[in-house]
């Protein structure tokens, strides 16, 4: 059984309930899963002990990208997390409307790459919360499932 952690930052609630979702999603596929609080996580070795890690943040922004403020301070350290050879997968909520939306993937991402992880699914943008796109959460979880 692959043990997976999702953490996340949500001020509205919209990214929590994505990472919920995915949660019971990846569970009914047998997967073990450890949900974190953004504001809750130590950067310090969050991904040991597990197989696959998954990050989600709210982000917006118009000149620069504005990541929610309790993932903001795990992004700038990446390094400190034991993401080398880990499995990582990124999701976020925004607002069209700003032009970084949900740039948080892109962070995710590129960050986990830096470090030496595998992206082992495409990361999800969601336009709301977990109501909002629900089909695309389930094609999501199905790719992490798949890949773990």
């Amino acid at each position: 059984m692959s043990k997976v952690l999702v953490v996340y930052g949500s001020t509205t609630g919209n990214t929590e309930s994505i990472a919920a979702k995915i949660v019971s999603l990846l569970e009914a596929k047998g997967a073990e899963v450890v949900l974190k609080n953004a504001a809750d996580a130590d950067p310090a070795g969050l991904a040991d002990g597990y197989d696959a890690v998954l990050m989600g943040a709210s982000c917006w922004g118009d000149d620069e990208i504005e990541l929610q403020e309790d993932f903001a301070p795990l992004a700038e350290r990446f390094a400190d997390m034991g993401l080398a050879g880990k499995k990582v997968a990124a999701f976020a909520s925004g607002d069209s409307s700003y032009q970084h939306f949900c740039a948080a993937v892109d962070v995710v991402e590129a960050g986990a790459k830096d470090c030496g992880a595998e992206i082992i699914a495409s990361g999800l943008r969601v336009e709301g919360g977990a109501s909002d796109a629900p089909d695309d959460i389930e094609a999501f979880a199905e790719a992490v499932a798949k890949a773990l």
